[in-house]
């Protein structure tokens, strides 16, 4: 996931270099007074006229003790959340070969800056949790402390799809200091709180924290390549105001009590839009993040094809059904799916009742199951609609990812590497 605008994707964190930025940046602050986040209570207007001693006294009275009831600090709570959480959140630079086209040799260099942060702790490693996008391509991984300290990391895993990697480093980096704990993310609910902190325009500007609530709790949003682009997937996500920008990305969400209710991952750019960013919630999160540590890659299902979007194809190679949408099936190869009636030439329109129209969709929908559950496919046979029911398989995590590197490819391309569970190998979107 990255930075959209005006609908088409815009460029990443990685653009943005780690250092120095502010000598680029021509700052103009503009100073105005605006409500605290203080309480104050108001002075209350009775109306004029004679009043009753007793009533008067009584509504004096009854009115200050409102006055004294909410006259609270609520920035109180969000410091507190801040100390409790920032300890555990890095700078993630991102090092990639760059070339001197002077000496003809390449060197080490920082490209990107992302934000991370610690969520599991061992007697031998911490690990913490970023975007994928953060660390996609890196020759090299360091995490940037609070303190400027830089520390080697190790890639654990990487998952695309849902935009999250795993990094680890010596358990003594992070000495004395407990991990995030996750909060429930079923359970938030618009307007709560929500704070960020994270790495934005690179490391001059570590730490920075922006305030704002939850405005949505459930908005579906594409997952991106960084490399080629393309669409893998559509996420839910939450939505919140929090100023969320390039270089935040990987670092948390906090709720009021401090818990990481997600990690950002997104906002729209786009002319006359703003406060609108996102990110990935926390009970994804603790699930992708646990697999990649344990496994290196996470769990996802494939129903056992090579395929394309039919809207990709060329309208000469589309074949003669009632649609302009679905995925064409150019090559069943998995023995369930076979068994089950799937052939060549097949356009899915449908997956569980879900309408089916690219191969994200496809991908969406088969990502919401288990490997061995059921699909109820419906599908288009020339004029013909069919529904047939196949079960499932697991995706090999690493050729898929290959494959969607490869996605530019044409359906006459060579496909000896398809994994017989990846919906869309060597397919284009």
């Amino acid at each position: 996931m990255g930075f959209h605008q005006d609908g088409s994707r815009q460029k990443r964190n990685r653009g943005i270099q780690p250092s120095r930025s502010w000598k680029w940046i021509a700052v103009v602050t503009l100073s105005a007074l605006v409500g605290s986040a203080t309480t104050f209570g108001a002075e209350a207007v009775l109306p004029h006229g004679d009043l009753p001693g007793s009533v008067a006294s009584a509504r004096s009275t009854n009115m200050d003790s409102v006055i004294r009831s909410v006259n609270v600090n609520v920035d109180d709570g969000v410091t507190s959340a801040v100390k409790r959480v920032e300890p555990d959140v890095v700078g993630v630079l991102n090092y990639s070969q760059v070339s001197n086209y002077f000496s003809q040799k390449s060197k080490l260099q920082a490209t990107g800056v992302g934000t991370g942060v610690m969520f599991f702790k061992d007697n031998q490693y911490a690990y913490l949790v970023t975007n994928n996008h953060v660390v996609e391509g890196a020759a090299k991984v360091e995490i940037v402390m609070n303190a400027g300290k830089h520390v080697n990391a190790v890639v654990v895993g990487t998952d695309p799809y849902t935009d999250l990697a795993v990094l680890k480093v010596p358990a003594a980096t992070f000495k004395r200091i407990d991990p995030v704990t996750f909060a429930n993310s079923d359970t938030i609910e618009p307007g709560e709180a929500a704070i960020a902190i994270g790495t934005p325009m690179g490391l001059d500007f570590a730490d920075t924290v922006t305030k704002g609530i939850v405005s949505a709790k459930s908005r579906i949003m594409p997952v991106q390549d960084e490399e080629s682009q393309q669409t893998l997937d559509y996420q839910s996500v939450i939505q919140t105001d929090a100023a969320i920008n390039p270089g935040n990305s990987g670092g948390p969400l906090i709720d009021i009590n401090g818990d990481v209710i997600g990690i950002n991952s997104s906002k729209i750019v786009a002319q006359n839009f703003e406060g609108m960013g996102f990110a990935i919630p926390a009970n994804s999160v603790r699930n992708i993040a646990k697999q990649l540590m344990q496994t290196g890659h996470a769990q996802h299902c494939a129903l056992g094809i090579e395929a394309y979007s039919l809207s990709s194809l060329p309208q000469q190679m589309w074949p003669d059904v009632p649609v302009d949408y679905g995925v064409w099936v150019k090559t069943v190869t998995a023995n369930s799916a076979k068994r089950a009636g799937l052939r060549a030439g097949d356009v899915i329109v449908g997956l569980n009742g879900k309408p089916i129209k690219t191969i994200a969709d496809l991908r969406t929908y088969l990502f919401q199951l288990k490997p061995g559950d059921k699909a109820q496919l419906k599908l288009y046979r020339g004029s013909q609609s069919l529904a047939i029911t196949t079960s499932v398989g697991e995706m090999n995590a690493h050729r898929a990812m290959v494959s969607a590197q490869n996605q530019h490819r044409t359906p006459d391309a060579d496909s000896e590497n398809v994994d017989p569970l990846n919906p869309f190998s060597s397919g284009i979107q």
